[in-house]
């Protein structure tokens, strides 16, 4: 039987709160309440956790202390996100050589929630976060899904690489009264799985359809080839760069807007679209995020630079000024709903994504594809590989309309956007999938070039 969606968003929801313990549902309401009080106050809470986050990282965490202590930085008189601008940046390469000593000796790490990311060099990462830190992030995970429409209590329906199966009573006692989530493998995404989807999807009536961005887009064709119709209330994008040629078609498809939403493994959630769509909301209560030019100097807005985050709330594995590894370009006013959080208006690629032309410089490999998406037609699906400055790789997956005049056309917009680059054209039936269930469609393998990983 199905549970009505108001008795587990008033009953179930709030009784298995209360049953573990846990602080997500009390983080999304005052979440929901402050998410439009005045800019003053949210800085003024911003600036308080800053200064807690500090000051805690400063005496459990080896690493943060002697970090802290040679940039000359005394964690009592940080109040800004700029006061730690002499604080080295926290790479991946320092957590997997010095993961001890950034974890806080306050916590046991049996008692950290554990994750696993691969990242783009395909070395695995290792982070960890305590438990009140997850469920905060979990908070912060619930307020961004109702800007997509969705309301707490609603069934979901996912679109996601190796969804986990429950082993246990207390598991599959959640999934049935409480998580109620219909799942299509990524791994697995053919006809007679889209067709299992659709139809779990019919019994369960989930009002959220989330997923890789990607396979959203994948799913959306199936769909519409098979005559299959699903009607959410909200479409969440995570996961990867929601193309804009992608958003259409799935907006098209499932006839409602597709909220995207940026975040990683590392830190969770870091912006998402609210109703508006006018560019991401930071998530300006959970996380300080800058945008840095090379030089380690702050983007203006509208400035291309890499995105650094030190979130709040993991006080088990304090991350002060992390470099997340992607590029992002912060907007230059905001949002018209009235929300004070500042405004994201792209993530432009991850590092490791920026192809490199003959003449050094780095051109983001996202964008190419993206604008040969939207110019021309016959192009299914795209993938760019670059072994060595001077020649690419592009994997193509022809549709209706694919032309010698569209391969030409193609082959001279990488050519010259790479100046003068041999681009050699390799026809495949699909672009393979991560292990993870993701999809790459830019990847610079050129010795030397910087990865962020």
């Amino acid at each position: 039987m199905r549970l009505p969606d108001w008795v587990v968003g008033r009953l179930a929801e709030p009784v298995w709160d209360l049953y573990e313990g846990s602080v997500r549902l009390r983080t999304y309401r005052r979440l929901a309440r402050d998410q439009f009080d005045a800019p003053e106050a949210l800085e003024r809470r911003r600036r308080e956790r800053l200064g807690e986050l500090v000051r805690h990282a400063a005496a459990p965490s080896p690493f943060h202390a002697r970090r802290l202590r040679d940039a000359g930085i005394d964690p009592r008189g940080v109040r800004d996100i700029a006061d730690l601008r002499g604080l080295p940046l926290l790479t991946k390469a320092d957590i997997r050589g010095d993961l001890d000593d950034i974890l806080a000796a306050d916590h046991r790490r049996e008692d950290l929630v554990p994750a696993k990311t691969g990242g783009s060099t395909g070395t695995a990462l290792h982070v960890y976060c305590d438990r009140r830190g997850v469920e905060r992030r979990n908070g912060a995970a619930l307020l961004a899904d109702t800007w997509s429409g969705w309301r707490l209590g609603q069934p979901m329906g996912a679109v996601w690489g190796n969804p986990p199966a429950p082993r246990t009573l207390r598991n599959r006692l959640r999934l049935a009264c409480k998580d109620r989530i219909v799942y299509l493998d990524t791994m697995r995404l053919d006809e007679a799985s889209v067709r299992e989807f659709a139809a779990g999807w019919r019994r369960l009536r989930p009002g959220l359809l989330y997923g890789h961005a990607h396979s959203l887009y994948l799913l959306a064709g199936m769909l519409e080839e098979m005559g299959e119709r699903l009607r959410p209330d909200g479409i969440v994008a995570t996961s990867m760069m929601l193309l804009q040629p992608e958003r259409e078609v799935i907006e098209r498809v499932f006839a409602r807007p597709v909220t995207n939403r940026y975040g990683c493994e590392e830190v969770s959630l870091i912006a998402c679209e609210c109703e508006r769509h006018a560019g991401l909301h930071l998530n300006a209560e959970h996380a300080a995020v800058e945008l840095l030019r090379d030089d380690g100097s702050p983007c203006s807005p509208g400035e291309d630079g890499r995105i650094v985050v030190t979130e709040f709330v993991n006080l088990g594995m304090p991350m002060l000024r992390y470099e997340v590894g992607d590029r992002g370009v912060l907007h230059d006013r905001p949002c018209p709903c009235g929300r004070p959080s500042p405004l994201l208006r792209t993530v432009t690629g991850r590092t490791a994504d920026f192809l490199v032309a003959a003449d050094g410089s780095r051109v983001a490999g996202i964008s190419l594809i993206e604008n040969t998406l939207t110019r021309y037609p016959g192009i299914g699906q795209l993938q760019v590989v670059q072994e060595v400055v001077g020649r690419v790789e592009l994997y193509v997956v022809r549709a209706t309309g694919w032309d010698e005049a569209v391969a030409a056309a193609l082959t001279g917009v990488f050519r010259d956007s790479l100046g003068g680059a041999e681009v050699a054209l390799r026809f495949v039936d699909t672009i393979p999938r991560e292990p993870n269930g993701k999809y790459r469609f830019s990847i610079c393998r050129v010795p030397g070039v910087r990865s962020g990983a």
